[in-house]
């Protein structure tokens, strides 16, 4: 089975295979360029020596006047230009020849048939001879007699083959320095990226889907450079793993708040029905032994009154979870100002011992909302003002518009609330008292669900509390948010 290249194998195969064709391209343009140079000084030279061999053969045309024959040996004979190929024809026939270090050397019959066809199909060409090597030649006639003449290619295939020894092995050594430089400097700008594969990599092997988890490893800083681009991937996946991290922990928080509700909820419903329970008996058995009816009056009674506070307190569950669900919330347009002025009204009976007042603009503060659900949450602030506070206690609610807001405050001169609590006032079965004895009253759901519908109005709910000032303020937008 073949492994998968690897990114940086990849990268490496991509640099080489581009520079390697960029390479070749320059090699094959300077060779190209440099075989055509010489070429052209073959050339130039070519015609200044034909120019020369031709003053020879009418020299040595004007000695066969003397009766030594016209052949190529003849007109060479004293020449010392090694490499210097002469050919010679005639009406008396055809002789070349060829100047070497050591005299000259007639051309067999092959080598003049081979010389006849090259120049017959291209006046100035290249021709090979056995034995000789390769000449370039050309050719030009004077006074009726055919001259070949031609220079050895010798030094041009001999320079060629030089540069492409050099241009190769230059190629074949900048590619493995070019390969041992990208290797080391994939490898420095891959560093990153292993450190975010090993940081992922001990992350995933942690235990995330139990119990209590916290991620603490992390792509260390230096790795993690925003200003690169590997750096950013490490930047990011720290920024992924916080927020992970945080929402593992938000996850228990509320797996923790989930099961002290459950407990919470279960004891508010168990004692109702525990009490149920006890005084139906006691019912059952009174009708059976014939005892007094009124006592059974009395128990039936209580058995109403706990059912009553069972029913209480599942609707409000069931309001919480519908508010929680963005549900049950019906719009329209509400006075607040009438809305306080009711809300006081119907506290005032309930805690005839406390000092109730009010205090409200001209001008009506109307918004749009819920009018039954803000009136829950007037009543509820109220109400949890007076459970908290001792008899004489002042408690004043004040309505106002600020800018786009209206702001509704309840403001008491009780004894404050214990700092303690005061993080949790809002969650649901939050008591002023963390025992189960019921010495406030109620059961803790009151402020869950102001909080829970207040946020239903895209508004918001904060308090201020230290001995003798207490201030719930919840502030409302007059046009509602849109839902998201």
């Amino acid at each position: 089975m073949h492994r998968p290249l690897t990114l940086q194998a990849r990268l490496m195969t991509a640099v080489i295979g581009f520079v390697s064709l960029i390479l070749i391209i320059v090699a094959v343009i300077t060779s190209a360029t440099l075989g055509q140079a010489l070429e052209g000084r073959l050339q130039d030279q070519l015609r200044s020596v034909s120019g020369q061999t031709s003053v020879l053969v009418k020299q040595a045309q004007y000695l066969t006047v003397t009766g030594r024959p016209l052949t190529a040996q003849t007109v060479l004979a004293g020449q010392h230009y090694p490499g210097l190929l002469l050919a010679v024809a005639t009406e008396g026939g055809t002789s070349g020849a060829v100047v070497t270090t050591d005299g000259t050397t007639a051309l067999t019959a092959d080598d003049l048939r081979t010389l006849s066809e090259a120049v017959q199909s291209a006046p100035n060409t290249a021709v090979t001879l056995d034995g000789l090597g390769s000449f370039q030649v050309t050719v030009q006639e004077s006074d009726g007699i055919g001259i070949v003449t031609g220079l050895p290619r010798d030094e041009i295939q001999s320079t060629m083959a030089q540069l492409l020894t050099v241009i190769t092995l230059a190629t074949l050594g900048g590619l493995i320095l070019l390969a041992l430089t990208t290797a080391v400097t994939i490898r420095y700008s891959l560093r990153p990226l292993r450190a975010v594969a090993g940081t992922a990599t001990r992350v995933a092997n942690q235990p995330l889907d139990r119990g209590e988890v916290s991620i603490t490893e992390r792509v260390p800083d230096s790795e993690a450079d925003p200003r690169t681009e590997t750096g950013i991937v490490g930047a990011s996946l720290n920024k992924l793993l916080d927020h992970v991290n945080d929402s593992l922990a938000a996850r228990q928080r509320n797996e923790e708040l989930m099961r002290k509700f459950v407990a919470d909820a279960s004891h508010e419903l168990r004692t109702p029905l525990a009490s149920i329970r006890g005084y139906s008996e006691l019912s059952l058995r009174a009708l059976h032994h014939g005892a007094d009816p009124s006592g059974t009056e009395t128990a039936l009674e209580r058995i109403q009154a706990q059912s009553l506070r069972m029913t209480r307190l599942v609707e409000d569950l069931l309001l919480l979870a519908r508010l929680d669900e963005g549900q049950e919330l019906v719009h329209g347009t509400v006075d607040l100002t009438q809305l306080a002025l009711e809300g006081v009204s119907d506290a005032r009976p309930t805690a005839p011992d406390h000092v109730w007042a009010i205090d409200v603009p001209e001008e009506p503060v109307v918004m749009l909302g819920d009018a039954g659900r803000l009136h829950q949450v007037v009543a509820n602030l109220l109400a949890n003002a007076r459970t908290h506070t001792p008899a004489g206690t002042r408690i004043t609610l004040r309505v106002s518009r600020e800018g786009e807001e209206a702001v509704i405050r309840v403001h008491d001169d009780g004894p404050g609330i214990d700092p303690a609590v005061r993080d949790e006032l809002f969650a649901r079965f939050a008591r002023g008292d963390s025992s189960r004895a019921r010495q406030t009253g109620g059961t803790g759901l009151g402020l869950a669900i102001v909080k829970a519908i207040v946020e239903g109005h895209h508004g918001t709910i904060a308090v201020q509390s230290e001995p003798g000032d207490t201030t719930f303020t919840v502030r409302f937008p007059i046009t509602p948010v849109p839902a998201a």
